[in-house]
């Protein structure tokens, strides 16, 4: 009983407050729905680190004294020492993609680079703020709602804000439905949400889909070295769809690895859950300013369209743009869901599937970009 005692009385009100937000990410995971396979273990993880004495973290053995506890020695093999997990996680989204539609129309690759404008705008703002070139780099990459991304980039990086930034990225990911509906009204009328936007199928050849992730590829990697990686793997994942020999391959990339990796991901990044550094108010900034970061970049899908729309006869509806983020396949999903309660009966998803798709290219060439101008010493 002394023992429990003296473990109660060492919790710290940070631990409590670390307790709860492990608490908060489960309940989004369960009730909710919003990314369990990576909130649950993410909440989980949360509340295992700050146990007082949590021996997830360091652990004493008998002849050898302080070893690495698992959670600890998992973060420093998966993600502090390589970039292994968020990488390998690529290949598996990579296997997911269908980049049919956006082949089909190649136009909507402007949404995808236009819905990358609230990264280089935090970058910018939290650099003047004082931080880091690394730091504000990965704290304006959370705009991309993108957590591999986002976690890459600033474990590239090393940047002090890891867990804050994994934190924001993977909970905007999953609060997608919530985020952009608000932001995509705040800019549009009702009459551009009820654009209709007939889809006219352009079957795309097998040889187009198997050349598209190597050409793809080497673009990327002549135009930016840095991103060869992120497109690379997110590439090769879809060549092993679309090569039509590996199915079992390409399954297991789909669910057996993505699931695996995802699971891992969340466990791990609690490592860097800790109360003493992550309860203060520079992390509740840093999550704030990826907020404003991803609304812009919403904003900037949106905006995108609207100009367009100034020239063409054939209107388009402007919440495609907004699913030019990189949050695949949800933001699609949403911009499709909210176009059916305006306007019952309008189909948007193909359009909305293109753009998206073309977001996750847009975002990890920017994220390779973020990761060459801080590495040149910008």
């Amino acid at each position: 009983m002394e023992f429990l005692r003296e473990g109660i009385l060492s919790i710290t009100w940070q631990q409590i407050v670390m307790y709860l937000t492990g608490g908060l990410l489960i309940w989004l995971a369960i009730k909710k729905q919003y990314e369990p396979a990576l909130l649950l273990p993410m909440g989980f993880g949360a509340i295992l680190v700050n146990l007082p004495g949590s021996n997830a973290l360091t652990q004493e053995m008998q002849g050898i004294g302080e070893v690495q506890g698992i959670v600890s020695w998992l973060y420093d093999c998966g993600v502090a020492a390589s970039e292994a997990l968020p990488l390998l996680l690529f290949i598996g989204i990579g296997a997911m993609i269908d980049f049919g539609p956006l082949l089909a129309k190649p136009w909507l690759f402007l949404f995808g680079i236009a819905a990358q404008l609230g990264i280089p705008l935090v970058f910018l703002a939290a650099r003047e703020l004082g931080f880091s070139p690394s730091d504000a780099a990965s704290i304006g990459i959370i705009g991309a709602a993108d957590g591999p991304t986002a976690l890459l980039v600033s474990q590239v990086l090393h940047s002090r804000y890891i867990g804050a930034i994994a934190v924001a990225a993977y909970s905007y990911m999953a609060l997608v439905p919530i985020i952009q509906p608000f932001a995509i009204r705040l800019i549009t009328t009702k009459k551009e949400r009820c654009i209709a936007m007939p889809y006219e199928s352009h079957k795309v050849s097998q040889r187009a889909r198997i050349l598209f992730p190597i050409f793809a590829t080497l673009i990327a990697g002549i135009l930016a070295p840095s991103s060869a990686s992120l497109v690379g793997f997110l590439m090769f994942g879809n060549l092993i769809k679309e090569c039509g020999v590996l199915h079992t391959l390409s399954e297991a990339a789909q669910t057996t690895l993505t699931n695996l990796i995802t699971l891992l991901l969340g466990i791990t990044i609690s490592a860097q859950l800790q109360a003493e550094s992550f309860v203060r108010a520079d992390t509740l900034f840093i999550m704030g300013m990826g907020l404003v970061a991803f609304v812009f970049d919403t904003f900037g899908g949106v905006l995108m369209a609207k100009f367009l729309n100034l020239f063409l006869k054939q209107k388009i509806n402007p919440m495609i743009g907004a699913a030019g983020i990189s949050a695949f396949p949800m933001s699609s999903r949403v911009v499709q869901k909210l176009a059916q309660e305006e306007a019952p009966g309008n189909i948007v998803i193909m359009h909305a599937a293109g753009a998206n798709v073309a977001g996750q290219i847009a975002s990890a060439v920017i994220g390779g970009l973020l990761i060459q101008l801080v590495s040149a010493g910008m």
